[in-house]
């Protein structure tokens, strides 16, 4: 336990009390906020924004790395692969979003890679991701990840290698790609109210940490290694006390970067911090099998990715018409009228709501089989 707090603790003041020097050297460097067009342009408040320094998402990166690492070492233990992942996919999508939002502020305009360029970058994390978590087993014969996909736990009938081991990795690397691209574009579709995705990314991951902490504390092996056959309801998820330390040390870095990016922000977290967050969350539910709880979760991300799909979709289909003013969802609400300051706050009220659902429903899963 002090491993967790410590890391927490870390994370929270490095965020917290760096980030004005960051900014300093963000404002030398030239790093200000590129405002989109057209879309933009009927928004002044946006116009606003220009300049306002961005990629901050580096600072709670940053954050997270220092303060798992002090927490882990401070409790007197060792980081765990698990973890370990969960950093390489935060990482790793945060350097396809730092690409994006360098090209972006090196050219002054909204353009940066393209959708494809993003997508082929962030398959060239989650391969990796793939191959490491299913192989490296410990001395349980555990692996990170595993070859089912999950709710609660694993699905015994959805077996992803059911047609042998050649098309179970094409299935499976397909699977978790769709799991990583979807769920990191979603958080960057999110982000684009001072503090909206930051502040709902504190509810999905301290939701990851409880749940992670929950499967340590009914493991199904003891510390000695015995599995506990009497307790029907344990979880085999390998490193859970890691997973909940990373989570917390993400959210609570999270939680520092919000103090300067609510409204109104002094800083942005850019491509780089929201694609970093879509990592942590895609990596956090593989490895605590939960993938299709993500949903639920992560309801808020899916919402903005949703109304995305359907105002797409609807104007095919209409030939011309809208279902939404603007989308995004918040952006529809912005153009109602509404100030940023409410949608903001009522959809961190929203992401609340939906990630104490999923814990919980997993609680009750859990009550259910005990």
């Amino acid at each position: 336990m002090r491993s967790l707090l410590m890391a927490a603790a870390i994370s929270l003041a490095f965020t917290l009390f760096l980030t004005p020097v960051f900014l300093r050297l963000f404002r030398r460097w030239g790093w200000g906020q590129v405002i989109r067009t057209p879309e933009d342009a009927s928004n002044p408040s946006h116009e606003a924004k220009r300049g306002t320094p961005t990629m901050g998402g580096i600072i709670f990166i940053l954050g997270t790395i220092v303060g798992y690492f002090t927490g882990v070492y401070a409790g007197g233990s060792t980081p765990a692969l698990s973890a370990i992942l969960v950093l390489w996919l935060m990482l790793g999508f945060g350097i396809v979003g730092f690409i994006d939002d360098y090209m972006k502020v090196k050219s002054q305009r909204s353009l940066g890679l393209s959708g494809w360029r993003k997508v082929f970058g962030q398959l060239l994390v989650m391969i990796p991701f793939g191959v490491v978590a299913l192989n490296f087993p410990n001395q349980f014969d555990q692996t990170p990840a595993s070859g089912y996909i999950s709710l609660f736990r694993d699905i015994p009938w959805l077996n992803l290698f059911a047609f042998g081991v050649i098309i179970g990795w094409i299935v499976y690397l397909v699977w978790i790609a769709l799991v990583g691209i979807a769920t990191s574009n979603s958080v960057n579709l999110t982000d684009g109210l001072d503090g909206l995705a930051a502040g709902a990314g504190v509810f999905v991951v301290s939701a990851y940490s409880l749940i992670a902490f929950w499967q340590f504390k009914q493991s199904c092996f003891s510390a000695t290694g015995a599995e506990a056959d009497v307790l029907e309801a344990c979880y085999s998820v390998r490193d859970p006390f890691n997973l909940a330390i990373v989570a917390a040390s993400f959210a609570a870095g999270l939680v520092g970067f919000l103090w300067w990016n609510a409204p109104k922000a002094k800083v942005f977290m850019g491509d780089v911090g929201s694609m970093s967050i879509g990592g942590v969350i895609t990596a956090m539910a593989i490895l605590t099998r939960t993938e299709l709880l993500l949903l639920l979760i992560a309801g808020i991300f899916v919402l903005s990715s949703g109304s995305v799909i359907l105002q797409r979709a609807y104007f095919k289909i209409t030939r011309g018409k809208r279902l939404f003013l603007m989308s995004p969802f918040h952006h529809h609400l912005e153009m109602r009228g509404w100030p940023e300051v409410t949608i903001v706050v009522r959809l961190w009220i929203i992401a609340g709501l939906l990630a104490v659902s999923a814990i919980g429903l997993f609680y009750v899963e859990w009550l259910s089989l005990a």
